[in-house]
Order: C-alpha cells, then structure tokens, then sequence
C-alpha cells in the first residue's frame, strides 16, 4: 500500500462501490446481477459479532437476574426487613460496572479488543460463582462487585468490537444486535425466575447458570479475529490486512486498508490521552457521548427494569414475576422492529421518535398512580404503560447510543471516549438503582414518573439540535467530518 497513488486508487474503488450499491435501484436485471456478484465476499463477520454479543447477553442477565431472585435470596440471607442492604445488593453490581467500564477503554487500547474479552471472564466467572454459593451477604456483595466489572468492560469493549469490525451498510443493523442481546439477557433473568414460587433456594442457580456464557465468550474471543482498526493504530499492518480478510473477505481488503490510509494520513497523531478527551477539539462530541447516556438512565428505563415487579404489585397485579418477563419480551420485540430500521431511517430519527415514546408513556404512568378516576383500571394501565415505554425505549433510546458513540469518536480517542461515557452510564444507574425506592416513597411514584417524562422531553431537544446523522457512512468518513484538524 505504498504510495499516493494507489491510495488514490484504492479511495477511488471505494467510491466506486458505494456508488454502486446506490445506483442499482434504476439499474436493469442484468446490472442488478452485476451489483449482486461484487457484493458477495468470501469473509463473514456475523459469527464474531455473535460471540461478542455473549458479552452483551451477560450484561442483560446480570442486570435483571437480582429483580425476581432478591425476596428470597434476602429471606436465605437474613437481609429481608434491612431494605439497605437490600439496595446495595442491586447497586453493587453498578458500582462494580462504573469500575469496569474506565477499565475497558485502557485494556481495549493496551491488549486489543479480543484479548480484552479474555481478559473479561475472570470477574465475570469469578463474580457468578461467589453469588452462586453465598451464605452472606457480604460475599453476594463482592461477588455483585466483580460481575460488575465484567458487565462493565463488556459494555464499553461490545459495542466498540463489532463497529470496528461491522461493513458500512449493515453497521447499525449488526450494532443493534448489542442491544438485542442485552433484552434477551434481561428477558432470560425474568424467566429464570418462574420457578421460584416452587423453589426458593433456585435462586442460585439462576446465578450460577451465568457461567456457562461466560465460558463461552473466552473460547469464542480466542478463535475471534482482532479488530483492524486497532491493528492498523498499532502498526501492524499484515496481520490488519489478514483480519479484514477474515471478516470481510479478500475483494475488500484493498478498499478497507485505503479508507485506513486515508484517515491515517489526516489523523496520524498519537493515542490519545484522558485530558485530550476534554479538549477543544473533541470535547463537544465527547460531551453527546455522556449527555446521551445521562438522558438515558435519568428517564427511567433501569427503574423499570429493576422495579417493575414492585410497581405492578402496587398496581394489583398477582404475577408480579410473569409480568416483568412481559416487559422484557416487549424489549426483544421493540429492538427487533429497531434493527430492521437502523440502517433505514437513520440513527437521530429514532431516537427523538424514541425519547418522544417514552415521555408519553410516563405520562399515562404518572396520571395511572394520580388520578382516583383512573383507579378501577390501574393495573392494567401500569402495565400497558410500562410495556408501551420499553416498546418506545428499546426502538431507540436503548440501541441507538452504543452504537452511535463508535461512530462519532475519532480512532485516536475511542476507546477512552466510550469508556468515559459508559463511566457515565453507570454512575448514573448506580444512582438510580440506590435511591430510587427512597425517592419513590418521599415524593410518590406519580411524581418520580413525570420527572422521568420531563427528561425524555429535554431528551428529544437536545437530540434535535446536537446529534449527527451517521447511517451509510464508513468510520473514517465520519471522523474526518467531525474532527477538525490539531491546531
């Protein structure tokens, strides 16, 4: 890939692709035929995105797994009058994430992404197993502590993997797959509950079974191909080239290595540091990647999540259990209508029409547990509501951010920059996940739901006027539209 020339060169097949794949809706059969042949490859990236997802799938289940399992893992512990402790066997897995997710972004830049989701099982394991045989409350504590750390370093490192290693026409299809994965994660905790009511000490199998996609995800990363990106940043040029053909398949190898070269040549500073983050240069966009996961949380999706047994028990509903699986089913279902559109209508679209849901659903939650009139019908309004906001959450306030970070953060800073938002995300979880039954009780859940629903329309404001669109364009092409030149 030596000189000016055959960079121009490979720039201009790239070119020549992308035009290709817009001009074939006028073409006739034969040029249809044509586009088709070029676009085979020899390369397949979705089994790698489907291990990574393993980590995605941990985070979901490690996130819902405590919502059934914590009355009687409190009555085996001796916690189950101490609501304290009981709030820090949630938020333990939180703060352990908040540690994890700054941890990621240095092991992904030191080791590479790969290594580092080897590196992930140990808390992971580690963490399901001291949960799994517990006989304090202490030791559920440090073992929440250590598989929030894993979940941690999976949140920041899944994302990142699979958008390096994504084709620019399906890229947000595969990343919305993270969050699918998550859904089914969180869907599957909610089922393994279901046996509870006939066994209330299976509540540590349903920690201990978290082992088996733990071990999985290990063997998978170790015959997984390393991100090119992070190899081409490194120097290695041979081996990027080799996993570009693993992924993508020897026609594309030429066309991939030029985008590489071309942002190279622009961007061809060192690895940034954590200060850079706050620079002139890139603290505006490193600023959405924090606001959109502030907005997130702060609407209230986790509180649902982690909750929502409480609510539709404060709402009459028996089958507290069975109806928490269907909010989680209303999750998979929401993000698998996102993925279809991801690539479709675009990243900004579904987010302001996601926050717009959401605001709207907490609304009918707030007037539900408000409005004496609307008594006869609480319980079936809170869980029309409740579904109705996860419906809307999981269309794009959920999938979107995740996948958009990847996008707008320059090489050099993205892993830090998506390590320092995730950071965000879970401070601000861990916040919510503590406090969130104590503020409930002082001010009402009327009035915590309409705060939720305030922050969804601060959400669809600051979404409208600062977040770009990123569909159908490479992550070099967006890096050197959004990066300015060092000064």
């Amino acid at each position: 890939m030596g000189g000016r020339e055959s960079v121009q060169s490979l720039n201009g097949s790239s070119a020549k692709n992308r035009s290709l794949r817009a001009q074939t809706s006028d073409d006739d059969p034969e040029d249809l035929e044509t586009a088709k042949i070029q676009a085979k490859s020899s390369g397949n990236v979705y089994p790698y995105v489907g291990v990574a997802c393993l980590g995605a799938l941990l985070f979901g289940y490690h996130l819902g797994v405590v919502n059934g399992a914590l009355e009687y893992l409190s009555k085996d512990l001796g916690i189950a009058e101490n609501t304290v402790l009981q709030g820090w066997v949630v938020s333990a897995l939180l703060a352990g994430a908040t540690i994890g997710s700054f941890t990621g972004g240095l092991l992904a830049d030191k080791f590479g992404r790969t290594k580092t989701f080897m590196l992930d099982v140990i808390p992971l394991a580690a963490g399901t197993f001291l949960c799994g045989i517990a006989k304090s409350v202490e030791t559920m504590i440090v073992g929440r502590v250590l598989a929030g750390v894993g979940i941690g370093i999976s949140s920041a490192i899944v994302p990142l993997y699979i958008s390096e290693i994504s084709p620019t026409e399906i890229r947000g299809t595969l990343g919305s797959v993270n969050q699918l994965s998550i859904c089914i994660g969180i869907l599957a905790a909610l089922v393994a509950g279901l046996p509870l009511a006939g066994n209330p000490l299976w509540w540590r199998t349903m920690f201990t079974i978290a082992l088996v996609p733990s071990v999985l995800l290990a063997v998978g990363m170790a015959f997984s191909p390393e991100s090119p990106r992070w190899l081409y940043q490194q120097g290695r040029i041979a081996e990027a080239e080799a996993s570009v053909k693993r992924l993508f398949g020897k026609e594309r190898v030429a066309e991939v290595m030029g985008d590489q070269d071309a942002a190279g040549r622009v961007s061809s500073e060192p690895e940034a540091g954590w200060l850079d983050l706050f620079s002139i240069r890139y603290r505006k966009v490193v600023s959405v990647g924090a606001a959109l996961f502030l907005f997130q949380q702060f609407a209230g999706i986790n509180a649902v999540v982690y909750y929502s047994t409480s609510v539709f028990r404060t709402a009459g509903i028996t089958s507290d259990v069975a109806a928490s699986a269907l909010v989680g089913a209303a999750n998979v279902i929401g993000t698998t209508v996102a993925i279809s559109l991801m690539d479709k209508q675009g990243r900004k679209s579904l987010l302001i029409t996601s926050f717009a849901g959401m605001g709207a659903s907490m609304l009918l939650l707030s007037l539900t547990f408000s409005w004496r009139a609307l008594s006869p019908y609480s319980g079936t309004l809170a869980v029309l509501g409740t579904v109705l906001y996860v419906l809307s959450f999981s269309l794009g306030a959920g999938p979107v951010p995740a996948l958009l970070l990847p996008e707008i953060f320059a090489s050099r800073i993205r892993a830090k920059a998506m390590a320092l938002s995730l950071g965000t995300h879970w401070i601000a979880n861990f916040v919510i996940g503590l406090y969130f039954l104590s503020v409930v009780n002082r001010f009402g859940l009327s009035t915590v739901y309409l705060g939720f629903g305030s922050v969804c329309v601060l959400a669809v404001m600051y979404v409208s006027g600062n977040v770009v669109e990123t569909k159908g364009r490479s992550l070099e092409e967006i890096e050197l539209a959004l990066t300015s030149p060092a000064s």
